[in-house]
């Protein structure tokens, strides 16, 4: 008997250690491990580019539950919400039974990860802040998801997109850029977003990049004091917003006087995810633009 007893336990600890290898730990961007006993397999993500990530991971077939504005690609629309980006429903959230919830740490949307850790839930806190962050979470989501191959083949792509762009305009003339996120009130951004990175993967420098705030509130007599060479604006939708010729009213700014007033849809540029590369093109062709002008 004392033999099978020893067995038995020999064949235990095998099988814990088994389970221990197979346990899935990525590293999120608040420096929490986030470790998984298995691939999850039901994943709620509570922003729009945790979603596009997930899918160009290969793990969109596991998305369980999402929030408002999560529209790409198609199948996105058709996932269950679960609220808004900053305001989420825990008992929506617990009746999905997620094995995994990604969350967006950033302003209000950041609330939700430790009432989710308490209640047992595995968050992994995602706040890409630099182009390279992107790739970084395609890769983590199909680490997470077990979609590895797909996952990795994504982020090299992206890379190697970012490193052509780098490549064809890291030495061209510095230019100061206003991106102009909305006009009533004026919003911009500062150095600590990604569309400060992007621009200055442009050879270009964010002019209110040193604000205290990552999406501060300016006024228009610092916009004409630090006068821009160009001036970028976002909007709501795909069309060309009409309040960005508001800027003419001052032809004094560099911007103006250069016809250096530039449009790009906030969905290629505002979103953390593959397709930001399609709003870098579009910013660096813009900017070459101005550089011509200036010329003149």
């Amino acid at each position: 008997m004392k033999w099978k007893l020893a067995l038995a336990l020999l064949i235990g600890v095998f099988c814990n250690r088994v389970l221990a290898n197979s346990a899935i730990t990525v590293t999120d961007y608040n420096n929490q491990s986030v470790t998984l006993q298995a691939p999850a397999k039901r994943i709620i993500a509570l922003a729009p580019h945790i979603v596009e990530n997930l899918y160009s991971a290969g793990a969109g077939k596991y998305l369980v539950g999402a929030v408002d504005y999560c529209d790409y690609p198609q199948a996105a629309k058709s996932v269950t919400r679960v609220g808004s980006i900053s305001s989420h429903s825990i008992e929506v959230i617990l009746g999905l039974q997620p094995d995994l919830v990604i969350a967006w740490d950033s302003g209000h949307g950041g609330r939700v990860i430790p009432k989710l850790r308490s209640l047992g839930i595995p968050v992994y806190a995602s706040n890409p802040k630099k182009l390279e962050d992107v790739a970084r979470s395609i890769r983590d989501y199909g680490a997470l998801a077990q979609t590895a191959t797909q996952a990795n083949s994504a982020a090299e792509k992206f890379i190697t997109r970012l490193r052509k762009l780098d490549n064809e305009n890291r030495h061209k003339n510095s230019l100061s850029v206003l991106y102009e996120v909305w006009n009533n009130p004026l919003q911009t951004l500062n150095d600590e977003h990604i569309i400060s990175d992007l621009i200055k993967l442009c050879s270009a420098s964010n002019a209110f990049g040193d604000a205290a705030v990552i999406a501060p509130k300016i006024s228009l007599e610092s916009v004409l004091k630090r006068n821009p060479d160009a001036i970028v604006a976002s909007g709501m939708g795909d069309e060309r917003p009409d309040w960005l010729d508001d800027w003419k009213r001052w032809p004094s700014l560099k911007a103006v006087h250069n016809k250096n007033l530039f449009y790009i849809p906030p969905d290629i540029i505002q979103r953390h995810t593959a397709r930001i590369l399609e709003g870098a093109t579009q910013m660096c062709e813009h900017l070459d633009v101005a550089r011509s002008h200036l010329k003149k």
